[in-house]
């Protein structure tokens, strides 16, 4: 009678989830298991949104176990210790888990597989978080990519491995063993939650797919740099970044519905909503291939950066008190539902880092609290992108004026009235930048700016200047980059 054991981590379902189905298939009887490793509740850059978002998926993951007649095992501990015991308490000869490719995750990993080897209990691991590994899109010299756009020719270059299925029933009964209950909410874990967030679990990723693709998904082009309701993106991030939806899955709902598309212009909606899917592994290889991106820049030499900005300026863009409503609507958005618009997560990363001239860290560990779909490959590769230490070639030319970009995002200026009650009764033709109406800015409470924008783009073109070496290009305004 074999036994192995499937350590839940970042696929938290039962469909398309390929470890599970290894184990499923490869023994008579499989037990699954999630450990409350202290690392998720206590690091510093974990929040209550990702906390609550975890534990609600977790509650429907146990549901969906149970409803094809398995038990979801939970145990609070050190991986290294809990899974060698629960294999000595179950008689397992293997622990299946899936790849998880951070730093502390691939360490952890490596700590796990040698205490389980000291009693003889084997560990397999297997790619299912993305399409393709960090070494399998390569150069044509062997090497793996630093630019987006070669990477994405040879990614679509590869095959796509189709969805596996749904585990089936046990083969063969499971005696009891002794297991936590999951906690009513993360006020217990230490992570109360103050947001409403997004529903969590298999069932809820499934139904969000599926909404996008309906309709969404044919215009993503155009609204996904427009703020609209409901939301021009997938909303998917969260679901992703917890497993509560397969790629392979999204990825094969994603072809039947570019197979329906027949204007050239929803094609071209479904391929860029696509590279979106391919940015996400494409920073998930940046972070395996080069991990010290975790805390330092891609590019060594930007680490030199002479950051000018104060705590003052920083707490003031985590509270939407600088001034600039596009930002301050985008953060109080963020604080309020622990999500935030693709568009303006990169509008105030860049107000940050270029306009507060704030290190990308500060705001990177901020976001990493604050979302959650918080994911450190998605989120550290984001903010060096708009801070300009990341892969692209010439980042720092690269920088967002606050007020064009609210006025293309939110042009009748609905989500900054929604988030800043202050200027709920604003005129549109000043919305954006209340301080052109000194009475109406004095009257209404609103703060006013704390940095000059065209001020502090000369001055922040300058640090980057000093560190590149090359002069800076004139500034465009033209369309959304």
């Amino acid at each position: 009678m074999k036994t192995v054991i499937h350590w839940f981590r970042r696929d938290l379902r039962v469909t398309d989830n390929t470890s599970l189905w290894q184990a499923y298939s490869a023994s008579d009887r499989v037990i699954p298991v999630f450990c409350w490793d202290d690392a998720i509740l206590s690091a510093p850059d974990v929040g209550p949104p990702r906390v609550n978002f975890l534990l609600r998926s977790l509650e429907a993951l146990s549901r969906n176990l149970e409803s094809l007649g398995h038990r979801l095992i939970i145990r609070h501990g050190r991986p290294e210790a809990i899974l060698p015991a629960l294999a000595r308490e179950s008689g397992a000869e293997t622990v299946y888990a899936n790849k998880d490719y951070e730093p502390y995750a691939i360490a952890r990993d490596e700590r796990v597989r040698g205490a389980l080897a000291e009693q003889g209990t084997g560990f397999r691991s297997f790619k299912d978080a993305v399409v393709h590994e960090e070494r399998e899109v390569l150069t044509r010299t062997g090497t793996v990519f630093s630019v987006f756009t070669p990477y994405s020719r040879a990614w679509k270059a590869l095959p796509i491995a189709t969805p596996v299925p749904r585990i089936g029933g046990p083969k063969s009964a499971v005696a009891a063993l002794p297991s936590l209950p999951l906690p009513g909410s993360g006020d217990g874990l230490g992570h109360p939650l103050t947001q409403t967030l997004f529903e969590a679990g298999e069932r809820a990723g499934l139904a969000a797919l599926d909404r996008f693709l309906e309709s969404r998904v044919f215009d993503y082009d155009h609204g996904r740099n427009v703020l609209l309701e409901p939301s021009g993106t997938s909303q998917l991030s969260p679901h992703l970044r917890f497993g509560t939806v397969g790629v392979r899955t999204v990825l094969s709902r994603w072809a039947s519905a570019r197979s329906q598309a027949t204007a050239a212009a929803a094609q071209k909606s479904c391929d860029t909503w696509l590279s979106e899917l391919i940015w996400r592994e494409f920073y998930i290889q940046i972070l395996a291939n080069h991990p010290r991106v975790a805390s330092r820049a891609f590019r060594p030499e930007y680490d030199q950066l002479q950051w000018e900005g104060t705590d003052a300026q920083f707490e003031a863009w985590c509270q939407g008190q600088t001034g600039y409503p596009i930002v301050d609507a985008a953060m109080r958005c963020l604080n309020a539902t622990g999500w935030m618009h693709n568009r303006l997560r990169m509008i105030v990363a860049m107000f940050l880092t270029k306009d507060l001239m704030v290190s990308w860290q500060r705001g990177e560990r901020y976001f990493m609290r604050a979302l959650v779909d918080g994911d450190l490959a998605a989120n550290n590769g984001g903010w060096q992108w708009s801070a300009g230490c990341g892969t692209d070639a010439a980042p720092y030319f690269r920088i967002f004026n606050p007020v064009t970009q609210g006025q293309k995002c939110d042009p009748d200026g609905s989500f900054v009235r929604r988030w800043i009650p202050e200027l709920r009764d604003s005129p549109a033709d000043c919305i954006h930048e209340p301080w052109t109406r000194p009475l109406l800015l004095s009257r209404c409470g609103y703060a006013p700016p704390v940095v000059q924008h065209d001020v502090q783009r000369g001055r922040c073109l300058a640090m980057f200047k000093a560190i590149k070496g090359s002069p800076p290009a004139p500034e465009s305004t033209a369309s959304l980059e």
